[in-house]
């Protein structure tokens, strides 16, 4: 046991110094353990610690990491943290560079929390870290389970329409998430700062974070809205409305954040990655809502 806590840990900090000074002598189980259980309750409760009122700092947008990764990263087709394990560190197109997963935590915190990076070895991202790879610490190594990530629908034969989005919206989404789409605040503001995620607006996750993209926001919501109604077996959206609610969403305003860094080569740019330059001749509209079939047809002819 004492052995594979040790791995577990050695490879959650690969890329960090503090690492290089835990030795076996040094490396309890009890230790992994208890940072098992920290990093679940930030997960849980990121705004507590991180957000406007946050015991720890007041650098982020008062969502948590549990709104996008539901269950706390760990629920079947709720963009869980199960393939993590296996194949980080790993190559992402976005950076054009291997990335490890401290790399990643932070990532999220500069674009779905619109807050900014942790320290280098500050104890929550540690924290984070260990929690995330034992999710998925039984996963064999460079393999993906079918269950995690975020379903891909089957592309519309036309663009998604916002319009047909917002009856969507007001029938199955505003009774949690609000006529506004900001989402329902705690009434003390403090722990879990939104009972319900806003889906826009200057509290919402910004122009950069993946659920920015309609292709995995329209995936997340089939999977997994209305929440704790919906689940991959029984649906209760079809997926042309997953479409057009999310095309809906993500034609809201939100805060804009870009990273100079993001996409080196634009070939592989995602087709649904709304914001140019781009390495085809499509608009910045197609690329937003669609349809998106030629651009997939134009991508693989050309790649």
């Amino acid at each position: 046991m004492k052995s594979y806590f040790l791995v577990l840990f050695l490879t959650v900090f690969s890329c960090s110094k503090k690492a290089e000074s835990i030795s076996n002598s040094e490396m309890q189980p009890s230790e992994i353990q208890k940072n098992i259980v920290y990093g679940k309750e930030l997960i849980l409760n990121t705004s507590k610690y991180f957000g406007p009122n946050g015991s720890i700092s007041q650098h982020s947008n008062g969502m948590n990491c549990t709104n996008c990764h539901l269950d706390a990263g760990t629920r079947d087709f709720g963009n869980n943290y199960k393939a993590v394990f296996a194949n980080y560190p790993k190559f992402r197109a976005r950076s054009g560079k291997i990335e490890s997963l401290e790399k990643r935590i932070n990532d999220c915190f500069q674009r779905s929390l619109n807050g900014e990076a942790l320290p280098k070895n500050s104890p929550e991202l540690l924290a984070m870290m260990v929690y995330i790879n034992s999710v998925g610490q039984n996963v064999p190594k460079n393999t993906t389970p079918k269950t995690s990530g975020i379903t891909k629908l089957k592309l519309l034969t036309r663009a998604a329409d916002p319009e047909k989005g917002s009856i969507v919206y007001n029938q199955q989404c505003m009774q949690c998430h609000g006529n506004n789409g900001q989402g329902v605040l705690s009434p003390n503001k403090t722990g879990d700062y939104f009972i319900y995620p806003p889906l826009w607006g200057k509290n919402s996750y910004n122009t950069s974070a993946g659920l920015n993209r309609i292709k995995n926001l329209s995936g997340f919501i089939y999977e997994n809205m209305p929440y704790n109604l919906a689940s991959h077996n029984k649906p209760i959206l079809t997926q042309e409305e997953a479409w057009d609610v999310a095309a809906y969403i993500i034609s809201k305003t939100r805060p804009e954040k870009f990273f100079k860094e993001d996409w080196p080569n634009l070939k592989t740019k995602p087709i649904d990655y709304a914001f140019g330059p781009f390495a085809d001749s499509f608009t910045e509209k197609q690329h937003k809502y669609g349809p998106f079939q030629a651009m997939d047809d134009f991508r693989k002819k050309n790649n």
